[in-house]
């Protein structure tokens, strides 16, 4: 038996988030293929990577040493995948703006990768909200942007999302509902609720509940994801929020489940934006294509298989 980039994808995402059953939800497979690509490492390495108990999956010492070793091996083959060729090197300016929640939780690593294959880019990123960044792309202070797509308004504004984030429940351990495979938005609505209003979040929030003819009981309303991931944790309080800004543990070390939600909940869709008019500069169409190969090739090619 070959060791695959499948057996080694699924078991890092097994190793960072700890439970078999939300590796499964962030790769959208079944929680069979999960299992079975760790039993077929533990059988090729002749040594158990996880310990299993009913809290989730802990590394062992095999296991702690064979995900520095999968870090490497993803990181290589992302390079070699994505490194643009010699005829493609880009330069110039390129003023980017982004949200919040995508600056702190999706492009510091795409930044990164940017400026490394495209070292004569120069990326000049700044933080706004999204009427700014929508007037900024308007009157030319912006290039382009990174944002959560379905939040934007102005007809002038083209935008293309990169992929879609599920939002799920967050709930504290042992939580009853944790038992649950799904729970509907009423089930939701009897518990406390903390409301995130970051990145126009209450405003999604509303739309999903009264589609629902439902109503969350707030208790806590905050502009800071890790205040309300502290106070789940903590028990204060539940909340929706997407898969892109979930981590399981809060900063007190305490662990947070997430539930699937039966009613319709829109998810978090985050992608590229620029002016309708705006004529591609070699920059801004390196940054696309990076993108695109990133996340929409990939989905393309999945398609077609």
């Amino acid at each position: 038996m070959s060791l695959t980039l499948r057996q080694v994808r699924y078991f890092v995402a097994t190793a960072e988030i700890g439970q078999i059953s939300q590796a499964a939800i962030h790769l959208n497979i079944s929680q069979s293929a999960v299992t079975t690509a760790i039993k077929e490492l533990e059988a090729m390495l002749g040594a158990l990577l996880f310990q299993r108990s009913a809290q989730g999956m802990t590394l062992t010492e095999a296991g702690r040493h064979f995900l520095n070793r999968a870090y490497v091996i993803l990181r290589s083959v992302d390079d070699a995948l994505n490194s643009p060729l010699p005829d493609l090197r880009a330069s110039g300016v390129l003023r980017l703006a982004a949200s919040y929640t995508v600056l702190g939780y999706f492009l510091p690593h795409h930044l990164q990768r940017l400026e490394h294959w495209h070292p004569d880019v120069s990326l000049q990123v700044q933080e706004q909200e999204r009427s700014t960044i929508e007037q900024g792309l308007l009157e030319g202070d912006f290039d382009m942007a990174v944002v959560l797509t379905a939040n934007l308004t102005h007809p002038d504004i083209v935008s293309e999302t990169l992929f879609n984030s599920e939002r799920r429940l967050w709930l504290p351990s042992h939580h009853p509902l944790c038992e649950r495979s799904s729970v509907s938005l009423a089930d939701v609505a009897r518990e406390p609720y903390i409301q995130l209003t970051v990145d126009e979040a209450e405003q999604a929030t509303l739309r999903y509940w009264e589609q629902a003819g439902q109503r969350p009981r707030v208790r806590v309303r905050t502009s800071s994801v890790e205040a309300v991931r502290s106070m789940v944790a903590n028990g204060s309080g539940v909340a929706i929020l997407s898969d892109l800004v979930h981590r399981p543990w809060s900063l007190e070390g305490k662990r947070i489940e997430t539930v699937t939600i039966s009613d319709p909940v829109t998810p978090m869709s985050v992608g590229l934006a620029w002016h309708r008019e705006r004529a591609f500069s070699p920059a801004m169409q390196a940054v696309r294509t990076y993108f695109h190969g990133a996340f929409l090739a990939p989905q393309q090619l999945s398609a077609r298989r």
